[in-house]
């Protein structure tokens, strides 16, 4: 028999639909692992993962059973298959900085009383908690962590504000004998991966990079929300830094959202460009352009770092995951190329090291 991993769930958008709607799509395809690093790990299937509570504060959402919630305004990602009645009801969570100027046009708060997240947590039996707050919600995802230390969870970060990557939350999750992992969850092939391999790729050949860019729109309310300038500094440095850890030398870049383009929905357009030179230094420059359904980018990557989470609960390892954090993460406290990250996330399931 499988086990079981208890999932709790703080954001309930886009990711979190994509995700819960992949638990039940990979539990009729059973022999399909595409975005899996494997269909098993550990004794842990997709269909494993139990979501026993979840938080948000839009008015469209508290009150719902998770199944209906996942479905509501204004999430706007496709559905690829139906899911049953959980028996789980969305509480409200504390608003915070979570909800910002532009994103209030479109999300009316709740205004039923807000829970006590840590006794929800501890009710439930959560032992992974997953953020999935909007960009630029520091307070809340603070917040969010704190209580998760109170009630005994692992804290999955999957937003640039940085938690698993700061040295003092690292400590403070290790005295208290829990995991963390993040930040700012990384697609499976999304912009960050494919900008970040592509400077690799010319590194590696004996290319000199001179410039490179990343621009991304969307229409979703991950972009609209991202309208407030303010909001987007940590995003930002999230993934700059992951493409300046590929190269060993200054390079100037600008890499970051760009703007909201309603009538995309989930739907995220994405523009990479970079100019180097090589032999006899000829110039060659690359422009490439990916469009896809951004939501289900990061899926079966949340799947992959639930699951080794679990891993690590069972291991009573604490703190910082390296490895999780740097195959699933932009701003892991440790920047690793995909392959060595892959690698690196292997070997821990395998328990070849050590976290």
């Amino acid at each position: 028999m499988n086990k079981k991993v208890k999932v709790a769930v703080v954001g309930v958008g886009n990711c979190a639909s994509a995700l819960i709607q992949g638990t039940r799509y990979y539990s009729k395809n059973k022999n399909d692992t595409i975005g899996l690093a494997a269909y098993n790990i550990d004794g842990m299937e997709p269909e494993d993962l139990e979501f026993v509570t979840a938080f948000d504060v839009a008015d469209t959402k508290v009150g719902r059973d998770l199944s209906e919630a996942i479905f509501s305004k204004p999430n706007n990602t496709v559905k690829i298959c139906d899911v049953e009645t959980i028996g789980v009801k969305v509480e409200k969570g504390n608003v915070l900085d979570g909800i910002g100027r532009h994103l209030s046009d479109i999300v009316k708060v709740s205004d039923v009383p807000t829970t006590d997240v840590t006794k929800r947590l501890k009710e439930s039996g959560a032992e992974v908690l997953i953020s999935y707050l909007p960009v630029g919600s520091t307070n809340a995802t603070k917040f969010y962590a704190e209580r998760a230390l109170e009630a005994g969870c692992a804290f999955i970060n999957a937003i640039p504000v940085f938690i698993a990557s700061d040295m003092k939350w690292q400590q403070v999750f290790a005295d208290k004998n829990l995991p963390i992992a993040g930040d700012d969850v990384m697609s499976q092939l999304g912009a960050t991966v494919l900008h970040k391999t592509l400077v690799k790729l010319l590194v590696d050949r004996g290319v000199k990079v001179d410039e490179t860019y990343q621009l991304n729109i969307g229409g979703d309310t991950d972009f609209y929300n991202m309208l407030d300038e303010e909001r987007l500094e940590d995003k930002r440095k999230s993934k700059s830094s992951a493409v300046k850890a590929m190269i060993p030398y200054e390079v100037p870049m600008r890499i970051g959202p760009s703007d909201f383009v309603h009538f995309l929905d989930n739907e995220k357009v994405c523009y990479v460009y970079l100019k180097g030179r090589y032999f006899g230094n000829i110039p060659v420059e690359i422009n490439v352009k990916l469009n896809v359904i951004d939501a289900y980018n990061s899926a079966g990557v949340m799947i992959d770092a639930i699951r080794g989470t679990r891993i690590a609960l069972d291991r009573s390892i604490a703190g910082p995951l390296t490895s999780i954090s740097a195959y699933c993460f932009k701003h892991p406290p440790e920047q690793m190329s995909y392959i060595d990250a892959k690698n690196a996330f292997m070997e821990f399931v395998e328990g070849k090291r050590e976290r």
